[in-house]
């Protein structure tokens, strides 16, 4: 990621995403910073496809690695790219005055997670004027297009002190 001390978490993000994007191993290069910074996050290797305020799409390959007894997409791997996607739509959107921080999450698995999976999520970026709590959706699909689990991830975005 972008090492400027003045920009945003946000603008660090999409200073990055913009450099690397369209590069050869672009995008991958930019999954791996993003796997690097939040550990956990990487243990999925998710791929990032379009970042910008208020929308991410990310990638999963099926991998043994992320599967489960039931050779689906196991649970948690599921939550953590719904998690990954959500705050890259959120935190791509916050001034450098803003801090956010995830507090609660849910996640609705609708059917089994077989396959390639692709994520989304779309939102508005809100003016925080004082701790706001604000919950955004992640969609996950097969390859198929079929909605395999919709997350809720709640983020507190407050103003620095």
């Amino acid at each position: 990621m972008s090492t400027n001390s003045n920009e945003s978490p946000g603008e660090k993000i999409l200073a990055t995403w913009k450099k690397l994007k369209d590069k050869p191993f672009g995008k991958k290069l930019f999954s791996r910073g993003v796997g690097k910074l939040a550990a956990y996050t990487g243990t999925i290797k998710a791929l990032v496809t379009n970042v910008k305020p208020g929308h991410c799409q990310t990638f999963l390959k099926e991998r043994r690695q992320n599967k489960n007894h039931l050779k689906s997409i196991h649970a948690v791997a599921l939550i953590n790219l719904g998690e990954m996607t959500s705050g890259l739509a959120v935190l791509a959107g916050m001034s450098n005055q803003i801090r956010g921080i995830l507090t609660k999450m849910e996640m609705q698995y609708i059917k089994k997670a077989k396959g390639d999976l692709t994520a989304e999520c779309i939102c508005e970026i809100p003016e925080v004027q004082e701790n706001l709590e604000y919950d955004v959706q992640t969609t996950i699909k097969d390859s198929s297009g079929e909605v395999v689990a919709v997350g809720t991830f709640y983020w507190l975005l407050s103003r620095k002190l």
